[in-house]
């Protein structure tokens, strides 16, 4: 071939045909992708559409972590001549990959990583020499490609988000997070540390991410310190300490089944609610001053059939309510028993549920 790209690649079999990894330079995406400006209609694509507004986020991901970012292979399908020509004369799997520059080289995975790199390399230029791992494949044709980017991405399942509050280390919060359920004995031994939904006999009573959300909750536009650190294991320890229903768990007094059919104690919506009323705390007390107020939940009956939950957090039919505003009017229940005022909002969604 008189022009072609030259790419570094080894090469692979899967399927019983050949495939090449190679390290492409990221300033070259632009070179050897072409851009996806045109409108085509769905069927004749071997892509989705680009989505513009996932490209500030990946990109801002990039630019904030320049010493750590990561990225997995792009997948591309070589519309046009190439060849491989073996580094060994015995044909052995390491060599170079010439395209013709003629060839169309589209992507079958990766166009949204692509996109942000390049906004990244724009607003910073040094990056623009990395690497990013590419796999190249043959073109067969249209309804080959689309079926690639359908096996490529089908199988793939989206990490829950309490695993991934688990392992980012990014996240001030998440770090903060973790770090109080670990040192509260009673959440380290009953959060689940991974998955979102917990089965009806699971032996876990909460997940990772309702604590994560309801901290969002106290911590607002605040910074996420040491003293946020601090008020947090003061709060989520003294509800761990005087919370009744939790109390006689840990005394075999009931079981996890009673707990959970009987009790409101580890529902979602209440561990919200105590996010509502740790957020007034922390903005109007110290952490040393939260046991004074917290212990006074000892005071609440949390059983579903208490006249305090009814149509607040608990449907005529007995089934639990899940939304914005149990949240807030279970929060309010709980400011009251702690002696707490209500604000504007939780004044004004008190009398709309005294008026119904």
């Amino acid at each position: 071939m008189k022009f072609s790209y030259r790419f570094p690649v080894v090469r692979g079999t899967q399927a019983g045909r050949e495939y090449y990894i190679g390290m492409v330079p990221l300033n070259m995406l632009e070179r050897i992708f072409p851009a996806d400006d045109e409108y085509v209609l769905p069927e004749y694509r071997a892509q989705r559409k680009l989505n513009e507004a996932r490209i500030p986020e990946i990109k801002k991901y990039i630019i904030d972590n320049p010493d750590s970012y990561v990225f997995s292979a792009l997948a591309a399908s070589i519309d046009g001549n190439f060849q491989f020509i073996s580094s060994t004369f015995e044909g052995g799997d390491t060599g170079i990959l010439e395209v013709d520059m003629g060839a169309k080289i589209l992507i079958n995975d990766g166009q949204h990583r692509k996109a942000a790199i390049l906004a990244a390399i724009r607003e910073n230029p040094e990056i623009e020499n990395e690497t990013i791992s590419v796999v190249f494949y043959q073109d067969l044709g249209l309804a080959r490609s689309q079926q690639m980017f359908t096996d490529l991405n089908k199988h793939a399942v989206k990490t829950s988000n309490s695993i991934a509050e688990l392992y980012d280390s990014r996240d001030a919060l998440a770090v903060v997070t973790r770090r109080v359920i670990a040192e509260i004995p009673f959440l380290n031994e009953y959060v689940d540390k991974e998955r979102d939904n917990l089965g009806k006999y699971s032996s876990a009573l909460f997940t990772l991410n309702t604590f994560y959300t309801a901290n969002k909750r106290i911590l607002k536009r605040n910074v996420c310190n040491n003293d946020f650190y601090l008020f947090l294991r003061s709060f989520w320890g003294n509800i761990a300490i005087y919370m009744m229903p939790w109390i006689e768990l840990e005394k075999k007094e009931i079981s996890k089944k009673e707990l959970r059919e009987q009790y409101i104690a580890t529902q979602a919506v209440v561990i919200q609610a105590f996010g509502r009323v740790g957020s007034y705390l922390f903005e109007n007390y110290n952490y040393d001053q939260i046991e004074f107020y917290v212990k006074k939940i000892e005071m609440i009956n949390w059983k579903r059939n208490s006249n305090d939950w009814k149509l607040r957090v608990i449907r005529s039919n007995g089934r639990m309510i899940n939304n914005a505003n149990a949240i807030l009017l279970a929060g309010n229940i709980i400011k009251k028993y702690l002696d707490l005022p209500l604000t504007d909002d939780e004044l004004t969604a008190e009398q709309n549920f005294n008026e119904i």
